[in-house]
């Protein structure tokens, strides 16, 4: 029901982001000079069609702009053109950038944000989302505003990650003994390959496809957009929807800027952060559909467990990074995140 109305949300925002721009040009604000700049910055391509967080960034940039009346201006830097997603945390909070929307190295300036990383913690994006926009989505992100400086207006998303290999299919954790896996140079998910019987291996994005394509690791795990806009099935065979870790995205302010608002103003951020993050979500739900799809016909084998094998999944993995991750973050951040999902998944 949600994805949905996300659909619809979407299919609504594609129409009418000419008639946003329409709207913010009859403000005048090429005529008029903003009274705040906000300048917001990404790693993804601008084109909000196939990037979510282009696309979310342009609807957040939208709305601020139309409904501010041309007070505040969004300045987007799009691509990585400011750095990658560690510099535009540090310049974030320092306030040389007011914005910026990044995932997963936001746990290395909030510690407790890697709870979200918990393998299999996740059955589907509408728990997700449920939990992320709810109460517990908002004690973590006042306990990470209070840590950091950074204010989360809203939780995007980067989709569930998947494993890929040119070896062999696998469909239970016993497939992936010996299997040579790239990793983030994060030690949750090296924690998480070594229970499941594969050899994590971290190694820098920029060097992946090389890594691939001469062997030096049999696979890897990402979200589907990310797999098939890298082209990996042209050195990958193999692809299991094990959805192990559900990939977050988190649209930070600078307090210090946003205290410089006015309340108004600042509810504006929070309302178009809001529809933003819902847009993102869409059109990466998009993505990761049509994905699978396209892998398959590049001739990728796609596997999906089963219940059962997904439940071997879990076993093998989430004990084992719990224990690790609980030596890392006071334990209740884990347990308040199992109850939370509980709750979401017996009100859906």
């Amino acid at each position: 029901e949600m994805l949905r109305s996300l659909v619809g949300s979407e299919m609504c925002i594609r129409d009418s982001f000419g008639a946003v721009s329409m709207a913010a040009a009859s403000f005048g604000f090429s005529a008029h000079a903003a009274d705040v700049t906000l300048n917001f910055a990404h790693v993804d391509p601008a084109e909000w069609t196939t990037s979510k967080k282009g696309a979310a960034s342009q609807v957040f940039k939208n709305i601020v702009e139309a409904e501010s009346g041309g007070r505040i201006e969004v300045a987007l830097f799009p691509a990585g053109s400011l750095g990658g997603e560690t510099d535009l945390l540090q310049n974030t909070q320092d306030g040389t950038l007011a914005m910026s929307m990044v995932s997963g190295p936001f746990s290395k300036v909030c510690p407790e944000a890697a709870v979200l990383d918990v393998p299999y913690i996740f059955p589907n994006a509408n728990v997700a989302w449920s939990v992320l926009d709810g109460d517990f989505g908002k004690e973590l992100a006042a306990h990470c505003l209070e840590k950091t400086g950074l204010r989360t207006l809203a939780y995007g998303e980067t989709g569930f990650r998947n494993f890929t290999n040119s070896k062999r299919a696998v469909a239970q954790p016993s497939d992936m003994e010996g299997l040579k896996i790239r990793v983030m140079t994060v030690p949750l998910f090296v924690e998480m390959v070594k229970a499941l019987g594969g050899e994590p291996t971290p190694i820098p994005w920029p060097e992946v496809p090389t890594a691939l394509t001469t062997g030096t690791v049999d696979g890897q795990e990402n979200p589907i957009s990310v797999i098939y806009a890298n082209k990996f099935y042209e050195m990958q065979k193999y692809l299991t929807l094990d959805r192990h870790v559900y990939g977050t995205d988190f649209i930070v302010v600078n307090e210090a800027i946003y205290q410089d608002l006015s309340e108004a103003d600042q509810a504006l951020l929070r309302r178009a952060a809001g529809v933003a993050s819902n847009v993102g979500r869409a059109i990466q739900q998009f993505n990761s559909a049509e994905g699978v799809a396209k892998l398959a016909e590049e001739g990728m084998e796609v596997t999906t467990p089963t219940a059962e094998q997904l439940k071997a999944f879990r076993d093998a993995a989430q004990p084992a990074v719990i224990e690790w991750l609980s030596g890392q973050i006071d334990a209740q951040w884990i347990e308040k995140l199992q109850a939370a999902v509980v709750e979401a998944e017996a009100s859906m």
